[in-house]
């Protein structure tokens, strides 16, 4: 089993770092090299890839730097997205080894339009498509390239350990209980995270068996949901309801 650290940057990023039992690691979606850096040399790592899901600059703009530090640093990301420095370009249905682990890469479309993410060892790194208790903007693809995605990762084992980029889980949580308001997971888990944040520690990982029960965006054929969006839409179906949710969620 790989071990699986969070680095901070930025107001709410998280970069993660895979390491193994030899001090060599991977980083993924370092959109800032300086706190890799100082977390590689605290703890005597020596990087070894960078895996990146998507183009936006809060995810790849430390890259430079680090392949600078590193050189001939493998950097691995999608083939269909402007990323320089790439120089393993993947999409949907290759797959990595890692470590001795075997990564599969997914195609995510939506919220960019060559968005993916690996999953391998129980791990999903997803970037900015499925948050806990919530999801990506959908910037340039489409409503139904995102639900799309998110059936994608809801078709995984419940158990996978969902790493994503951003620490949005309470304000994501105040939208899900204004969707949900009697789902009560949803308020134990809200009272959970509210006792993580209070400590400054994350929430994340989350996993698919909870967002199952909490994320609003993989519940689309609840009727507690449908219901919720009643006055948003009239169709029933259930990319519908969640192009409705997704809306409702914009401007919440």
């Amino acid at each position: 089993m790989l071990e699986i650290k969070s680095i901070p940057a930025f107001n709410d990023n998280y970069i993660w770092l895979i390491q193994n039992s030899d001090q060599r690691c991977a980083v993924v979606d370092p959109g800032d090299a300086a706190p890799v850096l100082a977390y590689l040399k605290q703890h005597q790592l020596s990087l070894d890839a960078i895996l990146i899901t998507h183009h936006h600059n809060d995810h790849i703009g430390g890259v430079a730097e680090l392949v600078r530090q590193y050189p001939g640093i493998d950097v691995v990301g999608p083939a269909n997205e402007p990323v320089p420095t790439l120089t393993h370009p993947v999409e949907g249905g290759d797959q990595i080894e890692l470590f001795g682990e075997v990564f599969f890469v997914l195609d995510l479309a939506g919220h960019t339009l060559g968005h993916i993410g690996y999953v391998g060892d129980g791990k999903l790194f997803c970037g900015d498509v499925l948050f806990s208790a919530g999801c990506g903007r959908v910037f340039e693809g489409t409503m139904e390239q995102m639900y799309s995605s998110l059936t994608k990762i809801a078709a995984l084992p419940e158990e996978t350990e969902v790493y994503c980029a951003h620490e949005y889980t309470a304000s994501n949580l105040a939208f899900a209980l204004a969707v949900e308001p009697d789902n009560e997971q949803l308020q134990q888990y809200r009272d959970d995270v509210n006792r993580l944040r209070a400590q400054n520690r994350p929430t994340l990982p989350t996993t698919l068996r909870r967002e199952k029960w909490i994320n609003p965006f993989l519940r689309t054929d609840q009727q507690t949901v449908i219901r919720s969006v009643a006055n948003r839409t009239d169709q029933t179906d259930a990319l519908a309801i969640f192009s409705a949710l997704r809306e409702w969620k914009n401007e919440f």
